[in-house]
């Protein structure tokens, strides 16, 4: 038994070992935080633009309050030294994440960015267009968001779209085939950070020149599926909406589609079928006075047509043929001397390139930073065209029993739905349900045909290029069903 000056002089002792052990400990942590701090700066320095893949998005400038949505952006690396960066959006659903859909969402051009699709199409939040005053654009909630029903990715793709960008001067340059790889390696690599998304039905999808990409990626994600490569996706089908397929000649298209909508004289559609007849529509026909003075005639009464929607007017303020135009237009928005209210649609357009350049929006949205200005449709993007018919793609598809809903808006000239209808028809399925109107709050929101290879085609009635974008509550509905296997 000790006595009390022993335990006295021994707590004593313990008493300043303990001290000394906790000046070692907080002197490990100093170190220990040291290195940590020494490390970040030298991430830092070494490479400028690291940033976390999947950051958090909750506020974004000009939407008042937090973010009533799940948003994450962030990059992912492509290539062996990661020389590709794509950038992505992800927005879970708002009704069920778990279990609703996984869709892989691509915007056209080539070159175009999804988040013009986000604002102005089918995402969760939309620029407010009507009340611009010359400041920095401001934002609303979309009731018609597609991501109501299911989660989905967006992606700067290809190479050199959005905020995407290359590390390389080499892996600047993609193609069809080049960017499909791209979308499959960048999916694998957010599917393994998000392997919750695993087992949800899997839809890859898009409009415009995306009817060329969406076929290809959902092909290279079949192949690897069927080789095994891990993780596995659980590739239900694809969705398109007023989609490219050929990149060929597109006179054939746009003049009947122009005759059936009143636009041109009988005389000059039935001259035009006699001397342009076939696959031989080009103004550069030496061999074919006749039909080059038909397209020229055709051209010139078409001329005042806002082709992407023929209800609407055309715009002359906007021209993306260079960085100068877009520059000046942005200017000529911003400048309230000459500021008298929007008046076309693609001036509305233009109000995202000043949200998306804006400094505040891209630290908001943890974009890199980089030179290049960011533009709605890359004007100067460095690709090339190898596929230029995807028919192929989409019979090999179905031969695999791939679900598909292709749909158009019936307004627009710039893919006109009877061009869809026509390599639809090609592929020769069966029809299941034929021609009938699908309604939408009991109006006729359009028609609609179902075929033997699990094919939906349906036109929505007064949508232009692309059909959310005029016919949001419609295009809602019609996705909906689709993705719960009910008839539109």
């Amino acid at each position: 038994m000790y006595s009390r000056k022993r335990i006295k002089s021994k707590n004593m002792r313990f008493s300043i070992f303990h001290s000394q052990v906790e000046k070692r400990m907080k002197y490990s942590k100093m170190k220990c935080s040291l290195h940590i701090v020494l490390l970040i700066f030298v991430i830092f320095e070494i490479y400028p633009f690291f940033v976390l893949a999947g950051s958090p998005v909750k506020y974004l400038p000009g939407f008042e309050g937090p973010l009533p949505f799940q948003l994450e952006t962030g990059y992912i690396g492509i290539g062996e030294a990661d020389e590709v960066q794509l950038f992505y959006y992800f927005i879970k659903s708002q009704s069920n994440a778990k279990v609703d859909p996984l869709i892989y969402w691509f915007t056209g051009g080539p070159g175009c960015s999804p988040l013009s699709a986000i604002l102005f199409e089918l995402g969760p939040i939309k620029m407010d267009i009507r009340a611009y005053n010359g400041s920095l654009p401001t934002l609303s909630l979309n009731p018609y968001a597609y991501t109501k029903v299911a989660n989905i990715i967006f992606v700067d793709l290809p190479v050199g779209s959005g905020y995407s960008y290359a590390t390389t001067q080499k892996a600047n340059y993609s193609d069809d085939l080049q960017s499909a790889d791209h979308a499959y390696e960048f999916l694998r690599k957010w599917l393994i950070e998000h392997q919750e998304y695993l087992n949800n039905p899997f839809y890859v999808a898009g409009d415009s020149y995306s009817g060329i990409t969406v076929p290809i990626v959902t092909q290279v994600i079949s192949n690897g599926i069927d080789m095994g490569i891990k993780p596995w996706i659980n590739l239900k089908g694809y969705i398109l909406g007023n989609p490219v397929t050929s990149t060929g000649p597109d006179y054939k298209y746009k003049v009947p589609f122009a005759h059936a909508m009143g636009l041109i004289p009988d005389e000059l559609y039935k001259s035009f079928v006699n001397n342009c007849g076939g696959d031989h529509y080009s103004h550069n026909d030496s061999t074919n006075q006749l039909c080059s003075r038909d397209m020229r005639t055709f051209d010139w009464l078409i001329k005042d047509i806002y082709q992407y929607n023929i209800l609407e007017s055309p715009c002359e303020l906007v021209s993306h043929d260079s960085r100068r135009s877009l520059h000046e237009n942005v200017q000529k928005l911003k400048n309230l001397t000459t500021f008298f209210g929007i008046k076309c649609r693609e001036e509305w357009h233009e109000l995202s390139v000043i949200w998306a350049n804006d400094k505040i929006v891209q630290d908001a949205l943890h974009v890199r930073k980089t030179s290049i200005a960011w533009e709605r449709c890359r004007s100067n993007l460095s690709f090339g065209t190898i596929i230029n018919n995807t028919v192929p793609y989409h019979a090999n598809l179905s031969r695999k029993g791939f679900r598909s809903l292709i749909y158009s808006g019936d307004h627009d000239m710039v893919v006109p739905f009877s061009s869809t209808q026509l390599w639809i028809k090609s592929l020769n399925y069966s029809i299941i349900d034929d021609w009938k109107p699908w309604f939408v709050d009991g109006q006729v929101a359009g028609y609609t045909r179902s075929y033997s290879n699990q094919m939906t085609f349906a036109t929505v009635k007064g949508g232009g290029h692309t059909a959310p974008e005029w016919k949001p509550m419609e295009c809602l509905a019609m996705l909906k069903r689709w993705l719960s296997y009910v008839s539109l």
